[in-house]
């Protein structure tokens, strides 16, 4: 049985309250949580996000009528964090854009900057799949499994979103780092 198949086990172990059914869950959607986070505020303020949808989760997961409806109903409680986080305006740490590697020369951060600002404002879909995919390095298959998304969704999701993706990498950046 794979990890998809015994995730209705796992939640109702998690709504009985074990504590090691409540970790796997945070194990194995962390990384989704995380990648859809992104696609909305800076990495510092989706680290501190991820663990408050979890709490969140827990805290609410009674509610949840279906336990294979848990993926889903994760990302939905991820969003509406990441949302109101972003209604806030002014970043959780005070950081709008964090320094992956300081070696980076400004150009390659600029660079980051752009691409990831050009993911951002692609459609929901297309963003979350690109995000898990190119930020949290989680493959179609796993998309799809922790998602709760088909594995021919996920596909023409990513397919679309690059597509999207490089039209808008392709336009001239504007502002005061624009070219």
């Amino acid at each position: 049985m794979d990890a998809m198949e015994a995730l209705p086990a796992l939640v109702e172990a998690a709504r009985r309250g074990s504590g090691s059914a409540m970790d796997a869950l945070f194990r194995q959607f962390s990384p989704v949580v995380h990648g859809v986070l992104l696609g909305y505020v800076q990495k510092a303020d989706a680290d501190d996000l991820t663990q408050d949808v979890f709490e969140t989760a827990m805290q609410r997961l009674g509610q949840l009528r279906e336990a294979a409806a848990f993926p889903g109903w994760l990302l939905g409680i991820a969003r509406n964090a990441a949302l109101d986080a972003k209604r806030k305006r002014a970043p959780l740490t005070g950081i709008e854009m964090e320094t992956a590697d300081a070696q980076a020369s400004h150009e390659d951060r600029l660079d980051a900057q752009h691409a990831l600002a050009a993911i951002r404002a692609l459609p929901e879909a297309y963003r979350d799949t690109l995000m898990l995919r190119l930020v949290e390095g989680l493959d179609g298959p796993e998309i799809a499994a922790r998602t709760g998304l088909t594995a021919g969704s996920v596909r023409v999701n990513l397919h679309r979103g690059m597509a999207m993706l490089r039209a808008a990498l392709l336009q001239p950046r504007t502002g005061a780092g624009g070219r």
